[in-house]
């Protein structure tokens, strides 16, 4: 969130206008009825929300829900891995997009250094949330170098290590093609010096071409997002904190839940709702980003998570 769009005077939504954890959960229960298997939260921050541990509590008790995870800039980690451990949280992933503190501000113009997230990556393990998963986005001109040295750092069986092109997600990033270091570009700089060999997808719809190092130091993947778009084979939806529910993560509007929660809508009418948003979705951006990429006025990643 850019301090000179998000500064200290930005009016931020009023804590009415924020679904309940109770309001979340219950849209939680319905997605699963319908199909819905994993559930992430995320952000923005997740972790800036007070008592986040309770809605955990809430969400693990979802039946059909056999995944949920969570994304952080580890920032409040260190405090938070085990009460999130004890709520029921089930993996976690790490946001770092270098080891190097100047490296580090200049991607994401953070008022905390590496080495609390390191301490918070630290606590998780502790913790039990093993593997763990770190994300890096890569940025070329800004962080780049940073790219063998977490491939270093987080080798073995204890971490999971992704890197993700850089995207145009929202308008405040100024993004330009020319920023994107290509996924087959980072796999070959890691292989240069470490050797790696191609693992099979988990499931169908998986983002990310996995990759592990041939002499068992654990596993790195890619996500492709600009250069090998895979919008055919989404499956994800995004709820956001104020209700709104997002079909696309570069999506220009969303669809209003809160709306329908509130004015006394049952579990059944909503399901109905929903079931009609995703039947009649035609989210292909990635695909046909070069032709919007300059006409469309995309909702911000802060809105999304990722």
């Amino acid at each position: 969130m850019p301090r000179e769009l998000f500064g200290a005077d930005f009016a931020f939504l009023p804590r009415a206008e924020l679904l309940t954890f109770e309001e979340i959960a219950r849209l939680a229960r319905i997605f699963a009825n319908l199909g819905v298997e994993k559930i992430r939260v995320t952000g923005g921050e997740p972790l800036l929300r007070r008592d986040l541990e309770k809605l955990i509590g809430l969400l693990v008790q979802t039946p059909g829900i056999r995944d949920l995870a969570m994304t952080t800039n580890g920032s409040l980690l260190a405090k938070m891995a085990s009460p999130l451990r004890a709520s029921g949280l089930g993996r976690i992933t790490v946001s770092l997009d270098s080891l190097d503190d100047t490296i580090f501000a200049a991607m994401n113009d953070a008022e905390f250094t590496v080495a609390r997230v390191l301490e918070g990556i630290d606590a998780a393990l502790s913790a039990g949330f093993s593997p763990l998963k770190i994300n890096m986005v890569v940025k070329r001109g800004v962080n780049e170098t940073s790219i063998v040295p977490m491939a270093r750092h987080f080798r073995g069986p204890q971490f999971i290590l992704r890197f993700i092109e850089y995207m145009d997600v929202g308008n405040s990033n100024a993004w330009q093609l020319g920023e994107v270091v290509s996924g087959e570009e980072i796999i070959q700089k890691i292989a240069n010096e470490m050797p790696l060999v191609p693992l099979a997808g988990n499931y169908p719809g998986e983002v990310v071409k996995r990759f592990r190092h041939i002499d068992g130091g654990g596993e790195i993947g890619v996500i492709t997002s600009v250069t090998n778009p895979f919008c055919a084979d989404c499956s994800r939806v995004r709820l956001s904190s104020n209700g709104q529910l997002y079909t696309c993560l570069f999506a220009e509007s969303g669809f209003d839940l809160r709306a329908l929660l509130r004015r006394g809508c049952d579990d059944v009418e909503i399901a109905a709702s929903i079931q009609t948003i995703w039947s009649l979705r035609e989210d292909r951006y990635s695909e046909q980003r070069a032709s919007q990429t300059n006409q469309s006025r995309k909702v911000e990643m802060s809105h999304l998570g990722g």
